[in-house]
């Protein structure tokens, strides 16, 4: 069996897209990832590089064009807020690749049980990793064989329901961020069930990384008898962090340049959308829920960097719902999330997410500026 170099898989030598280049061989699962890997060689049509070398260009000439001064602060602002989240994320996603074997995902991730949703929540909560942190160890538990409701779920439960950004948000809104936690765990899984309905009825992409684990099969049984097996010794550690770092560089080829795409984005936003208009436009009525949804779709760019921002939201207009849908939203129609899933997980998914999330956003919102008047 040979590994795919886009996604990771595990694909048959025989029946495998396969290419020569350099002196040796790759093998592919789907045309997709031999057409990203051909790109990805191309250096002018790698999509990281252009990304990377356009925002380089305008922050090396906002030292010489005071109107792009604006523009590096808020990117530098952005990045400095989230460039921890990246690569712990991409550094778990290189670990879950070389240490979990699909069999365990696929268990835990892809049965077709409510159980499967709830594990997913679980597991957001466990995971103290901020929206774009988690990106990367969504599409890493993807490529292990989690079903696309998992996915889903997981990405819409662990920015809002982890337990880092749990105690920021009880310390700022006190129990009223209690609210906002567990109205995001339902919309959570109320998603990830209307995503396994979806799928049932073929109306979402099913995960082809899927494998069969017999009902009996047990992963505390199997990890025990991998430990038993391993070999302590300096080669196997050197070649544990190799296996660690190629899994994650892999995961950073499908993802980082959506997130800097992201960054480059909000960073515009950020520079130069007047601070009055959040004031004056975002207060307690559908119409500033509206605009809140608007305005989180563009700048959403990290949980942590968020919570205080939807804090003054409400401090500034006492629309707690507009705080949630701040918050929430940024998640269900962030591009970048949506670009992701988009690419590596299924169009009709991608599309699916904000079409199911975003009217359960704006109700829950929209009662909560009646509720908490």
């Amino acid at each position: 069996m040979a590994k795919d170099p886009i996604c990771g898989m595990q694909v048959d030598e025989q029946t495998a897209l396969r290419i020569a280049k350099d002196g040796k061989e790759y093998y592919f699962c789907s045309a997709g990832c031999k057409d990203k890997f051909l790109a990805k060689s191309s250096f002018f049509k790698n999509k990281l590089f252009l990304v990377s070398s356009i925002s380089i260009l305008l922050i090396l000439l906002s030292f010489f064009v005071p109107i792009l001064v604006p523009f590096r602060k808020s990117f530098f602002i952005y990045l400095k807020a989230i460039w921890w989240a990246i690569l712990l994320g991409l550094f778990l996603g290189g670990i879950i690749d070389h240490y979990i074997p699909q069999e365990y995902i696929s268990k835990i991730l892809a049965r077709k049980r409510p159980r499967t949703i709830f594990n997913a929540v679980f597991l957001g909560f466990l995971m103290s990793a901020c929206s774009h942190g988690i990106l990367a160890l969504s599409i890493q538990l993807h490529k292990k064989g989690a079903s696309n409701p998992a996915v889903v779920s997981l990405l819409l439960a662990s920015p809002w329901a982890n337990f880092a950004v749990t105690m920021m948000l009880l310390s700022l809104f006190g129990l009223k961020g209690l609210f906002i936690i567990l109205v995001a765990i339902v919309i959570a899984m109320n998603t990830g069930f209307i995503f396994m309905f979806l799928e049932k009825k073929g109306l979402i992409e099913t995960n082809k990384n899927i494998v069969g684990v017999p009902e009996e099969f047990s992963i505390l049984k199997d990890m025990r008898i991998r430990a038993k097996n391993y070999k302590f010794g300096l080669k196997n550690i050197i070649q544990d962090f190799q296996g660690v770092i190629n899994g994650a560089l892999a995961l950073s080829d499908m993802v980082l340049w959506w997130i800097i795409f992201g960054v480059f984005l909000a960073s515009l936003a950020g520079a130069y959308i007047p601070v009055h208009f959040f004031h004056k436009f975002m207060g307690p009525t559908f119409l500033g829920l509206m605009i809140t949804l608007g305005i989180a779709t563009i700048i959403e760019v990290c949980s942590e960097g968020s919570s205080p921002l939807s804090f003054e939201i409400y401090r500034q207009t006492g629309a707690l719902g507009n705080s949630f849908v701040f918050l929430m939203a940024g998640v269900a129609t962030d591009y970048t999330e949506i670009g992701l899933l988009w690419a590596n997980v299924g169009r009709r998914t991608a599309i699916w997410l904000p079409i199911i999330t975003v009217p359960q956003v704006v109700l829950l919102g929209y009662l909560a500026n009646i509720i908490f008047r």
